[in-house]
């Protein structure tokens, strides 16, 4: 018990009292607070002003600015400052910045003593630091209470910050007089260059400003502000920074007249960054190559006078980097020549990001896109006849017509019939869908609303997304298959064009390898395979370029690209697009109020700028042709389909594997004639074994009728012998009557003269045999005959009609029709 006792005892003494343990967890709890308080205290980040948007080129050469929102020409922040700059800033501004704490305490004693004596504020004590948390709290007032808080925050501002991030700080928010704010701001607007290519003499110049922003208005105070320069220098030279030969030339640069225009070398990007990336980004280095924007837009103002003289007051021009996507020039619009540059000609309007009608751009797409899907083979015939389809009337650009024509040859020379008829069989909404896919943006509306007009105009695309679909095409020609049907790049070579270092989709695109990292492509899920891609590519090649200038056919001699024009509807847009496995080239030619040029073509206004931007770039290379991607065929040559075993002459080309799953040529075929081969006869007028046998190539009778016209080899059928004509039985395709105009069931419309008389229509007809004589009768009356050229003037009246034609062998064709009013 005893011992027990004494234990309490010698416990109670050594034990704090109750109230003193909870002294000690309060002032814990206080002092751990405080030290929350304190890390908590400093606002991040410690600036929230708005700031300009400053456009670097890849190199980092500096492009442009757009004045921030408040209207200060307010840099973003950098990460450092300039030696120089902080060499002045301190010497001038805080000697002892390196070996204080954020207060100066000597500093303050010194200001404190000047001022008692002066009996007034001669002198202040404010360190570096303190500037910086005075300048994150503007519009505070100058009262003892805003001063301790600003002590207490520099203490903090110490506390997370190194020296240097301090002066980096500083340099950035510092004011440099009128709307600069800042050293980059300051050193572009006052000398034209970046701050850290200052002399020593600029450098001293702009650590003086803060401290007297008003000094550096033009025509006020130069003595004063050169004074102040020079003592700094003085002072810069003593602590051994330069030596006396730089101290003589540094004194004896003069001052900045006026602020200085920033640099406009890409204006357009530069609003779009400012659109876009509204939060920071505008410190990111843009893709641009400098020198090469620079040459681009010399390009366009060399043009811009010879278009003005056509009344064509805009142009605009994008270079990608193929692989990797990278914008490399971006001209949004050209300057008028007087240099109005933001009056009635537009200038203000991007018109990469605007969308215009597409022309004819989106064909070599269609063409790809078939030939993947195995639905045609290079040389497949297509009709090119004049033919309402779906009710809807194309005609070629040269009002002219082939008859049939091989798919290349199509594209090659941007026929607009043959392209609808690719456009019907393919299928509008699966283009539609095939486009989106592939990226573009802007086809947006229904296949309804958009009709067979698609290929031929009828969407709106932009410079931006057109340029990433042809270069789109390019990478997937570049794709190179193995055996088993892998490929080394990522699962899409479709993607987006991109403007800022930090975004880069295509960074991870090797053509000529399989990367761990690269997914593999599944080519069923795409539209285009590198097999399409490369093949539409050499097909627009092989386009002749424009040779109204020397320099173009010395180009043309020296240079591969494959390219493609573009004209709008009524002459507003002109286009030309061309690519190479190293660079994509995009040129838009009109005007931004989408006023009309006769005559404004894209081979005439747009092909010229293409190709001189094209001369002015490395030279580029060949396609390699993606060998696992294709396979090499006999087709027939005049069809330039597989062969059946009718066709007589065999060449071979290299296809898709999708195309040997086309069909065999449909066009020759066995014709039964008589011993001399001047009539064709059945077994019903002529024995069997007196008969000939020969395999003719037979287009439907309109084709051939415009087919025989550019081809003279076309050999035609001989006619009937007569004895033979009253037994036979002709299939449609061996038909010798074809109606032009009106095509099968529909309805026409009739509008009224001028003088308000009935409307006419012209109708026409076609015959294989040039001299057959063609009778016409509407409705059972008869209306005329026609020979060689068989167009009849009818004058229908509104409702239903029956056309019928019969030719001088008994052939019949008859259809039916509406006329909808007069």
């Amino acid at each position: 018990m005893g011992s027990r006792t004494s234990r309490k005892a010698g416990a109670s003494e050594h034990t704090p009292a109750r109230w003193v343990r909870w002294i000690q967890i309060a002032a814990l709890g206080a002092t751990v607070g405080l030290g929350l308080g304190f890390y908590f205290l400093l606002p991040r980040p410690l600036f929230h002003d708005p700031v300009s948007t400053v456009l670097f080129a890849r190199d980092g050469q500096f492009l442009g600015a757009k004045i921030a929102a408040d209207g200060q020409w307010r840099f973003p922040e950098t990460d450092t400052c300039p030696r120089r700059f902080a060499a002045a800033a301190v010497a001038f501004e805080d000697k002892r910045f390196y070996r204080h704490i954020g207060l100066d305490p000597l500093a303050i004693v010194r200001a404190f003593w000047i001022n008692v004596r002066a009996g007034k504020i001669l002198s202040g004590a404010s360190t570096l630091s303190m500037q910086v948390i005075r300048l994150s709290r503007q519009g505070q007032a100058r009262t003892w209470t805003e001063k301790i808080r600003e002590a207490v925050l520099t203490l903090r501002l110490e506390a997370g910050y190194d020296k240097n991030e301090i002066l980096a700080l500083y340099a950035s928010h510092a004011p440099f007089g009128g709307n600069v704010v800042g050293l980059s701001a300051a050193a572009w607007r006052y000398f034209g260059r970046g701050p850290e290519r200052l002399s020593w003499g600029e450098a001293a110049l702009l650590a003086v400003l803060p401290n007297s922003p008003s000094l550096i208005h033009p025509g006020r105070n130069r003595d004063a502000l050169k004074a102040k320069r020079d003592a700094l220098l003085h002072r810069l030279h003593g602590l051994g920074l330069f030596d006396s030969t730089t101290l003589v030339l540094a004194k004896a640069e003069t001052l900045p007249p006026k602020p200085l225009d920033l640099p406009r070398l890409a204006p357009h990007l530069l609003e779009r960054l400012a659109r876009e990336k509204p939060d920071g980004f505008s410190k990111t280095p843009s893709t641009l190559d400098a020198a090469l924007q620079r040459q681009v837009l010399e390009v366009l103002a060399y043009h811009a006078p010879r278009l003005a003289g056509q009344g064509i007051a805009n142009a605009a021009a994008l270079v990608l980097h193929v692989p990797s996507g990278e914008v490399l020039a971006y001209a949004g619009n050209v300057e008028s020549p007087d240099g109005a540059g933001s009056g009635d000609d537009g200038y203000a309007v991007d018109i990469i990001t605007s969308p215009r009608s597409t022309g004819s751009l989106l064909k070599p797409f269609l063409y790809a896109s078939l030939l993947s899907a195995g639905e045609i083979l290079p040389g497949t015939l297509e009709p090119d006849i004049p033919s309402p389809i779906g009710g809807y009337a194309p005609r070629n650009f040269d009002r002219g017509y082939e008859g049939a024509v091989p798919a290349h040859m199509a594209l090659q020379r941007s026929l607009n019939v043959p392209a609808v008829y690719m456009l019907r069989d393919y299928g509008i909404e699966r283009f539609l869908q095939t486009l989106r896919r592939l990226g573009m943006t802007t086809a947006d509306r229904g296949a309804d609303d958009y009709g067979l007009s698609l290929i031929l105009g009828g969407a709106e695309g932009t410079l931006w997304e057109l340029a990433s679909l042809y270069a789109g095409l390019a990478r997937e020609a570049l794709r190179f298959s193995d055996p088993a049907g892998g490929t080394g790049a990522p699962r899409s070579a479709f993607f987006s064009a991109h403007y800022l270092s930090r975004e880069a989709p295509g960074d991870r695109f090797r053509p000529s390898g399989v990367t761990d990292a690269s997914p593999r492509r599944d080519a069923a899920h795409s539209p285009i395979d590198p097999a399409g891609a490369w093949l539409t590519l050499q097909t627009m090649a092989d386009l002749a370029r424009p040779d109204q200038e020397k320099y173009w056919r010395s180009f043309s001699s020296s240079r591969w690209v494959a390219w493609k024009t573009g004209t709008s509807f009524g002459f507003r847009d002109a286009w030309a697009i061309g690519v190479t496995p190293e660079y994509a080239v995009a040129v838009w030619v009109g005007n931004a109020s989408g006023q009309g040029r006769p005559g404004m073509t894209g081979m005439q206004v747009a092909a010229p700028l293409l190709f001189n931007i094209y001369d002015g770039l490395p030279a580029t290379s060949l396609f390699p042709k993606p060998i696992g991607s294709l396979t090499r065929i006999p087709v027939c040559r005049q069809s330039g389909m597989r062969p059946s075993p009718l066709c007589p002459q065999i060449d071979s080309a290299w296809i898709p594997y999708a195309g040997l799953h086309t069909p065999p040529c449909p066009y020759h075929q066995l014709v039964h004639l008589a011993a001399k081969e001047d009539f064709r006869v059945h077994d019903d007028c002529e024995n069997v074994v007196d008969m000939r046998h020969p395999a003719f190539f037979v287009l439907p009778p309109t084709q051939e009728w415009f087919y025989r016209q550019r081809h003279s080899d076309y050999k035609p059928l001989p006619p009937w012998r007569p004895d033979c004509e009253a037994t036979r039985t002709s299939p449609e395709k061996n038909r010798s009557l074809a109606l032009l105009y009106p095509r099968g069931p529909g309805k026409i419309y009739l509008p009224k003269g001028f003088g308000g008389e009935a409307g006419a229509a012209v109708f026409q007809a076609v015959h294989r045999n040039p001299k057959a004589t063609v009778y016409w009768y509407l409705d059972q009356d008869f209306l005329g005959e026609t020979v060689e050229f068989h167009e009849l003037e009818v004058r229908p009246k509104p409702g239903r009609h029956r056309l019928l034609l019969i030719d001088d062998q008994g052939e019949r064709l008859e259809t039916g029709f509406e006329v909808l009013a007069r």
